[in-house]
């Protein structure tokens, strides 16, 4: 009994040994793959890893980046809210990873065609994190869910003066969309053009148009200004990308170099 009790706790182990093996290949094939942005190569071996290991939180928060990498804003939200789940200790890695999600909603931002109505996936999540609904309970936008993420991240990490940077921005942009929405002094106006009209219904439609257009005209400003905001955000965080990719590359021709140098003098050595 004992002997088939050991045999199977040896079995266990070894399997488990096998799958910890097959994980870290997987990774790091991916990691070769994703440096030399081959996304697609890279989100299937990120995959695989996941599939040896479903907790393995490398794993996911890599998967996570090359699906951000190829533009699949969605697919990236729900991995990075997976890898949140998974990592709950690590406050550097945890803010990293707001801090992308904040850089997907304004990438979806972006990309918008008009006005954003579209669901969020992280919203309950957020409200963990002591947030609460953006927008005091309305849809939320993803502008407004670009900076509840950044603010999630500086929580983590204070010191993350890139990612205040692009809370800095995207709040000014929320207000200045805000001040476009008016307020007090339109009722005022609908007085005073009842009056007008009874005065010339004709000049009072002229200045209706007139007011209509202004007011276009303006919108179209304020959303010229928006999309160049987040057009600088998104460059900078591409530079930030591109000098991070130009990193590794060094780093790679300086092991490579290392290790010629290495073989030489053993060579010499025999």
């Amino acid at each position: 009994m004992k002997k088939i009790v050991l045999i199977t706790l040896f079995a266990l182990v070894a399997a488990g040994l096998y799958a910890q093996k097959a994980e870290r290949k997987a990774v790091r094939a991916g990691n070769n793959a994703y440096n030399e942005q081959r996304f697609g190569a890279a989100e299937a071996e990120y995959a695989k890893a996941i599939k040896e290991n479903a907790k393995s939180k490398e794993a996911s928060f890599n998967l996570a980046n090359t699906y951000y990498k190829q533009q699949r804003w969605d697919d990236a939200l729900t991995e990075y809210d997976h890898y949140l789940k998974l990592e709950s200790k690590d406050k550097d890695k945890m803010s990293a990873a707001w801090s992308n999600v904040g850089n997907t909603y304004l990438k979806k931002k972006a990309n918008e065609k008009g006005q954003g109505q579209q669901a969020q996936q992280m919203g309950q999540q957020m409200a963990q994190q002591g947030q609460g609904q953006p927008g005091g309970g309305q849809q939320a936008d993803n502008l407004q869910m670009s900076m509840e993420a950044y603010k999630n991240a500086l929580r983590l990490n204070p010191k993350d003066d890139e990612t205040r940077y692009n809370l800095a921005v995207v709040q000014k942009m929320l207000k200045d969309r805000e001040n476009e929405g008016g307020g007090g002094g339109q009722d005022k106006n609908k007085d005073d053009k009842k009056d007008d009209k009874k005065e010339d219904p004709k000049d009072d439609k002229q200045n209706q148009n007139q007011d209509k257009q202004d007011q276009k005209d303006k919108q179209d400003q304020q959303n010229q200004m928006s999309q160049d905001n987040i057009q600088q955000i998104l460059q900078a965080i591409e530079q930030d990308e591109k000098g991070t990719q130009q990193r590794v590359k060094e780093r790679k021709a300086q092991e490579q170099k290392r290790k010629n140098e290495d073989n030489r003098r053993q060579n010499k050595d025999w």
